[in-house]
């Protein structure tokens, strides 16, 4: 499976690489045929949370591509030099502007066309004053009957939702984890 990551030039010298499996390997690696420099091309995190006031989540409505319109959970990619619970926070506060108490991991879901994992965890919402950032068009609270269900961007919220409103009705929270392919 190729996904549109795919290496065509050496990181290190620039040339040409080939794709091929290395000696001791067995995936298919981009191979610099000048300097031997093997490129992993490893998933990619995306991190954000599941934020709570009440028996309503917060739901911010995508200013950008992919699925630019439908809402989604603050989320997006971890940067280098974060943990995955920092990246999450610091998504939270750019899309929502929404100050939270972090509550624990949640969902961890693995995207295999996507060459995605994404790690959603629990948090209550300090106040409702939000504040959203250029990449969301606007950030709202949603009780279960209202939650946009036809709108929602992503498989990944859909299933973050539905098993929190389940967990909610037995007051029980796990770590679901779940493969979307």
């Amino acid at each position: 499976m190729h996904f549109s990551r795919r290496i065509e030039h050496c990181p290190m010298c620039g040339t040409r690489v080939e794709h091929r499996i290395p000696d001791d390997d067995n995936r298919e690696r981009a191979v610099c045929p000048s300097c031997a420099h093997i490129q992993y091309v490893n998933p990619l995190n995306v991190v954000g949370t599941l934020p709570v006031w009440g028996d309503q989540v917060l739901l911010c409505r995508r200013n950008i591509e992919p699925r630019k319109g439908y809402w989604t959970l603050p989320a997006g990619f971890m940067e280098l030099g974060e943990t995955c619970e920092e990246g999450a926070r610091r998504e939270t506060d750019e899309e929502a502007g929404a100050r939270i108490e972090m509550q624990g991991l949640y969902c961890v879901m693995d995207v295999v066309s996507a060459g995605q994992v994404h790690f959603f965890y629990r948090a209550r919402l300090l106040d409702t004053d939000f504040n959203p950032g250029p990449e969301t068009i606007e950030a709202k609270l949603f009780s279960e009957a209202d939650i946009p269900w036809q709108e929602l961007a992503f498989r990944t919220v859909k299933l973050t939702l539905e098993r929190f409103f389940a967990d909610r009705s037995t007051g029980q929270f796990g770590v679901h984890c779940a493969d979307i392919r």
